[in-house]
Order: C-alpha cells, then sequence, then structure tokens
C-alpha cells in the first residue's frame, strides 16, 4: 500500500469526530458512550482512548482522522526521510508541537501531524513557512509513525557524539591538572551535556520498545545495551570519561545515594517520553571497573494482554479458565527472571476483576496499574516484605491475594495456609518447568500433605519472539527436522492442533523489513507448561515420587511441554524453531 494516500470519499458532514466515527461504521454509539464516561476518570481523550482500550487501531484512528478533516493520510513508517528535509524544522519545534517534515518538492513541504486541531502547532507551521519562504502541505499520521520519524531525527550517535564534544571543550577550558580530575569524585552538577546524554539514552531504549536499559563500563569504555524483545543489542560505546557522571545523574533521578560506590543501590523514577508514561526501575552493583546500572522500563499506559494474546491455547486454557474460577488454592507461575510471570498474573487478575471481587496485591514493584485492584509495594528497607505485607493483607478481607514472588519458607507457609482458609492465592516461583515447583517447595520445608491441600494448578512459560507478518514467508522443512517435530508431537491430543494440518506441516521466517527492524520479529508471545492437581498427580506428590513419574502422569491427562507447545506455535507460523530451541535448552 502507498505510504502517503488520500481517503477514500466517505461522509464528512458530522458535527463532531465522535459522530464521524459512528456514522462511518469505525465504532458504534455505544462505544463512544462508554468512552465519554472515562474521559475525566482515566485522563485521556476520547481518540487516546480508542486506542488503549483496543476498539481502533492507531493506524486506522489516524486515517479515520485524516477523512474528517480532509487531510492526506500519511505512514512514516514506510517511508526514508531525507536527512536533510528533517532538519529544515529545529528539533525543539518538532518535539513541542509533534509535528515532522518528511518530503520537499521545490518549495512545498510536506509536514505530518497527529492532531490537525492543535491551533499553536498549525500557528508555528504558518511561521516556519513563511521565514523560509515554503508551502506546507499538511498530512496526518499517527502517533507511533511520528515517534518513528522523531527518533531517526534524534538520531542517537549523532545526539550523543555532539555531548561529548561539549564535554570535551568543557574539559580543556577546565585549569584543574589531569591527575587531580581523575581523584575527585563526581560532582552534584547539573552538568548539560550529561544530561542530554542520558536523556537520549532513556528516551531512545523507550521508543525502541525496550525491556532493559544495560550500562555495563569495562577497563577503557562503557557499553550501552538495549533488551529488544528478549534479545540484548549493543546500542552505543562511550568512552569510559563519561561513566561517573551518567552513574551520578542516574543517582541523583532515582534519588540514591551518589557518594556510595561500594555497595549495590536500588531506586526507581518516572519519565514521560511522547504519549508513553513509564517508570524505570534501577538497580546498580559495584564491578571491578565501576558501577553497572541495568533499568528496567516498566511502561504504565500499557493494558495487560488476554490470554489468547499471550498464548494459551487448547486444553492448557480450559484448565487455566476452570482453576482461576475456584474460590481458594493456589495458582503458581514459574519461570526464570523476564520470562514473562508477571505479565501473565495481570492477565489473570484482569480478568477476576469486578466490583464484587477484593482482590490485594503485594508486588515488588507494581509494574501495570489495573483500576479496581487494591496493589502494595513491598519495601524491605522498613519491614514490608512479602511474609510481612502478607499477614496484613489477610486481614482486609480479601478473595483474591496476589503475591508478586514465593522467596522463602515463610512467604510459602502464608501462602498456603491463606489458601487452605478460602482465599484464592497467585503467586510466582523460580523453577524450570511445572513439575519443578512441587520439590522447590518441599525444599523450602513445606510438607507434602499441605501442597495437595492447597495446589490447584502450576504453569511454567518462557516467551519467544514472534514472526513479523509483514515480511513472514515459508520456509522448507527438511526430512531430518520433520521427523524431530512429529517425534516432539507424538501423543499431543487433537485440541492443541485446531489449524494445523498434520499431513502437510509448514514453516515460516521473517525474511527482514522496516517495520521489524530487519530482525524478522516483532513482538513476543509465551509458550506454555500446564500442570492441573488430580487425584492420581495428587498422590504421587504425597508418596514423593521421582519427578519423572509425575511427568508421566501429567502426560496422560493431556498436558504438554513447553518445547511441544513451542513447535505447535511454529506450525502455526507464530514463531521459528530457533526462537523455541532457545528458549527451551537446558
Amino acid at each position: 500500500m502507498d505510504p502517503i494516500a488520500k481517503t477514500n470519499p466517505i461522509n464528512t458532514s458530522s458535527a463532531s469526530f465522535e459522530q464521524f466515527l459512528v456514522d462511518n461504521g469505525f465504532v458504534k454509539s455505544q462505544v463512544i458512550t462508554q468512552l465519554q464516561a472515562l474521559v475525566q476518570q482515566s485522563g485521556q481523550d476520547i481518540s487516546q482512548l480508542l486506542v488503549t482500550q483496543k476498539i481502533l487501531d492507531e493506524e486506522d484512528l489516524a486515517k479515520a482522522k485524516a477523512a474528517f478533516f480532509n487531510v492526506p493520510y500519511v505512514d512514516l513508517r514506510q517511508l526514508q526521510i531525507p536527512p536533510s528535509v528533517l532538519t529544515l524544522i529545529p528539533q525543539e519545534s518538532i518535539n513541542f508541537y509533534n509535528f515532522v517534515p518528511f518530503d520537499l518538492s521545490g518549495k512545498n513541504l510536506k509536514v505530518a501531524i497527529s492532531n490537525p486541531t492543535n491551533l499553536s502547532a498549525l500557528e508555528a507551521l504558518e511561521f516556519l513557512g513563511q521565514k523560509q519562504n515554503f508551502q506546507v502541505q499538511l498530512y496526518v499520521a499517527s502517533e507511533t509513525s511520528l515517534g518513528v520519524a522523531i527518533g531517526k531525527k534524534r538520531n542517537l550517535k549523532k545526539v550523543v557524539g555532539e555531548a561529548l564534544k561539549d564535554i570535551q571543550t568543557k574539559e580543556a577550558i577546565d585549569q584543574k591538572p589531569a591527575e587531580e580530575k581523575r581523584e575527585a569524585k563526581p560532582q552534584v552538577i547539573e552538568d548539560a551535556p550529561i544530561i542530554k546524554i542520558v536523556e537520549v539514552i532513556l528516551s531512545n531504549a523507550i521508543e525502541g520498545n525496550a525491556s532493559d536499559i544495560h550500562i555495563e563500563p569495562s577497563e577503557k569504555d562503557v557499553r550501552i545495551r538495549y533488551r529488544i524483545d528478549g534479545i540484548l543489542h549493543t546500542s552505543l560505546m562511550l568512552p569510559k570519561s563519561v561513566h561517573a557522571s551518567i552513574v551520578t545523574r542516574i543517582k541523583i533521578l532515582s534519588n540514591l545515594k551518589i557518594d556510595e560506590s561500594r555497595l549495590p543501590q536500588d531506586g526507581r523514577f518516572h519519565m514521560d517520553v511522547g504519549k508513553k508514561s513509564v517508570d524505570l526501575r534501577v538497580s546498580i552493583l559495584p564491578l571491578i571497573y565501576g558501577e553497572k546500572i541495568v533499568m528496567r522500563i516498566l511502561d504504565k499506559t500499557t493494558k495487560a494482554p488476554t490470554l489468547d494474546q499471550l498464548g494459551v491455547r487448547g486444553r492448557a486454557l480450559t484448565w487455566v479458565n476452570e482453576n482461576i474460577k475456584k474460590t481458594h488454592g493456589i495458582f503458581l507461575i514459574t519461570g526464570p527472571t523476564g520470562s514473562g510471570k508477571s505479565t501473565t498474573l495481570y492477565s489473570l487478575l484482569t480478568i477476576l476483576n469486578t466490583t464484587s471481587v477484593n482482590i490485594i496485591t503485594l508486588e515488588d514493584p507494581v509494574e501495570y496499574f489495573i483500576e479496581g485492584v487494591n496493589q502494595s509495594q513491598v519495601n524491605p528497607d522498613i519491614g514490608l516484605t512479602f511474609a510481612a505485607g502478607l499477614r496484613s493483607i489477610l486481614r482486609q478481607d480479601p478473595n483474591v491475594v496476589m503475591v508478586g514472588e514465593i522467596r522463602d519458607r515463610e512467604t510459602a507457609e502464608l501462602a498456603v495456609q491463606a489458601a487452605l482458609t478460602g482465599h484464592l492465592v497467585f503467586s510466582t516461583l523460580h523453577t524450570n518447568n511445572a513439575i519443578g515447583a512441587i520439590p522447590r517447595l518441599v525444599d523450602m520445608g513445606m510438607e507434602p500433605f499441605l501442597l495437595v491441600a492447597s495446589i490447584n494448578l502450576v504453569m511454567a512459560q518462557r516467551l519467544v519472539r514472534k514472526v513479523c507478518q509483514d515480511c513472514r514467508k515459508e520456509i522448507p522443512i527438511s526430512q531430518t527436522v520433520k521427523e524431530q517435530i512429529e517425534k516432539e508431537l507424538v501423543g499431543i491430543t487433537e485440541d492443541y492442533f485446531e489449524g494445523i494440518d498434520r499431513k502437510d506441516l509448514k514453516m515460516f521466517k521473517g525474511d527482514g523489513c522496516e517495520k521489524c527492524g530487519h530482525t524478522g520479529y516483532t513482538g513476543r508471545m509465551g509458550i506454555f507448561e500446564v500442570l492441573p492437581s488430580n487425584t492420581e498427580i495428587q498422590d504421587l506428590i504425597l508418596a514423593k515420587s521421582s519427578s519423572h513419574k509425575v511427568y508421566e502422569a501429567a502426560q496422560k491427562i493431556g498436558m504438554i511441554s513447553l518445547k511441544q507447545d513451542g513447535i505447535i506455535k511454529v506450525l502455526r507460523g507464530e514463531t521459528t524453531l530457533d526462537e523455541v530451541i532457545r528458549v527451551t535448552t537446558e
């Protein structure tokens, strides 16, 4: 499709944009009425709510705006914008008014904007056009589309390079001897170049949908890495001379002790980038070459996905739905750090979140904010641990309790007692698979008969990258791979194979395009191993049987392993075999 498109001739006689959406079948009138009630409560306008509530795709909303205002639509993600055009409007104006120049033909300058009713932005464009003798032609683009173009202009290496030059200039002017500078502690100075470097590192990570930022010192330089879709990518190398100042700046933002460099520190701060409102959880660890910083990005504007979006399907989905409807017991999710356990918990709580249920959580930290759920955060510095918080929660008359993680015997005992006294408890545990949760809890000191009486279901998970649907293509399957796949799928019930032709197995991969950054992948989904508690499995736990025997009994009732679930998703064209092997190899 042409990235620059005229809108189709449709009914534009509506009095308001909301009415226009209804008149032209974009949304139903009842939906607009419901969203209008949410406007004051959420602090967002109708357009934002349509996207955040996943009623309209962001690009479809932009096309609707273009049609209503009789302005052409443009998708900047598909355009190669010349650097000479991007520099025609100052960066400050682009950031402040949220518009981007993308094409210049003679004296005709094409500019994309997300909100064509922003009068101050239109006046600024008119002024800039007159000043530079351009005829400005307006186009409508989505927020994401604009963000991509703005990101291109705010080139990470270019901005950081300019800031480093500023630092070198300041150092040349400074009359202090070099030895004295090296020995001095980093000062609490609002150093403009350092502020700029830190801001660009953070904003580029957020705009690039990274989940973590790593700032790693070595003997001679500092490496900046972003974790995107579970994979770390080196983004930038900085001179070692700026490391201490970057650490100090982040400590100031996180309200940490800037003169303490020998002990680990944890903090948190908030940042707004465009329409995104994010919290950054900061962890600082002293290494031999300086302090390493890892920042986890928590997007507060993101809604918890549905179980289907996560990838829970087949018999596993049936078991999950059955067990979250129970009034008491423990629902455990297991997996290593960064495997999406918290997101799955939030998805389950969202399903249970009704006015008739009292849900209380104890988290470290609060990652998603769910309206109607009572969310609290642990604070070990003042003695508010998971165990101490859980005791208090049980006095708050909860129906559903979510404990972020079972880390010790005390928390495990309290969770079991809560489950046995009429509460539905959700929590996580660090084990490699679902069956491994049982010996882990026994190792913590829990009696098998208590586990049998309290555990409803254990679900293990991993995250795999999804194949980009814009550049997806079918790939041939070698005979060896085909035989391995068929061997793995022996004994799996047919309900897991919905939409798959067992006689004609197919695999896909992403060829690499602009939308996926030429990686072939966009976004992530889960692969799952779900172990429900039935009489046979309970008897095996009581008898302290081996994990292998428990696994065999679970297979008989239809449980599939993480690897098997991954292979089924490979055959659906949702991920690749390489991804499944990467996350399931033990």
